[in-house]
């Protein structure tokens, strides 16, 4: 026989046995448990249970958060606050001065680096210029009220004068709120911002020129 007649006849035999060959399909039926039903008097106690349990854990957390509500102060107790450390500073400038003054609510001198104020700043003007932050809050004699140490360096004595004036009233606007408008409406508590102009190449200063020559 020829190859090809061969071969269509294995073709037909495993189609036949194919055919034969049937696909069983196996349906698992799974039952469905039913949840047993509790009652709700058993549910209502289980709860009643834990609120009874849970209440007093949660009433000791409480107690421990409490944050306690600070009630504003009022004018009265502010003014009668007693100075952090025993003292009050406030710290002035002007140019190239500096000033720091430590200041107590107490009866005595006023010291300017170690040397008192009216040696210190000897000129009447002067001595008239430094009490005027006192004047203005209403305190006559500033020595027979308070006392102070004053601490200054650089520039000259009229801008040191400058400086140590701007740090009283710092110092006595922090002792008062009412001191602090006062002082503020007057113009104490600004300070003055002008300062020497720097020198300019070519020229003798900051704008003096040399002479123009002709020839």
């Amino acid at each position: 026989m020829p190859k090809k007649a061969k071969e269509t006849k294995v073709k037909k035999v495993i189609k036949k046995k194919t055919k034969e060959v049937k696909v069983v399909k196996v349906k698992v039926k799974v039952k469905k448990e039913k949840a047993v039903k509790t009652p709700k008097i058993e549910v209502e106690k289980v709860a009643q249970e834990i609120q009874e349990n849970i209440e007093p854990v949660i009433e000791e957390v409480k107690e421990k958060e409490e944050v306690k509500i600070e009630e504003p102060e009022s004018e009265e107790v502010k003014k009668a606050k007693p100075l952090k450390k025993g003292f009050i500073t406030g710290m002035g400038r002007r140019k190239e001065a500096k000033a720091g003054v430590f200041m107590w609510d107490t009866k005595g001198e006023f010291t300017v680096n170690g040397m008192g104020i009216e040696k210190y700043f000897s000129s009447d003007i002067d001595q008239v210029k430094w009490v005027r932050p006192f004047h203005a809050v209403g305190v006559s004699h500033p020595e027979a009220r308070y006392s102070a140490s004053v601490k200054v360096l650089g520039s000259g004595k009229s801008s040191q004068l400058d400086a140590v004036v701007l740090a009283f009233a710092k110092a006595l606007s922090k002792l008062d709120p009412e001191f602090d408008k006062i002082l503020r409406k007057q113009g104490f508590l600004t300070r003055d911002s002008r300062m020497v102009e720097r020198k300019k190449p070519f020229l003798h200063k900051a704008r003096k020129r040399p002479q123009y020559s002709k020839r």
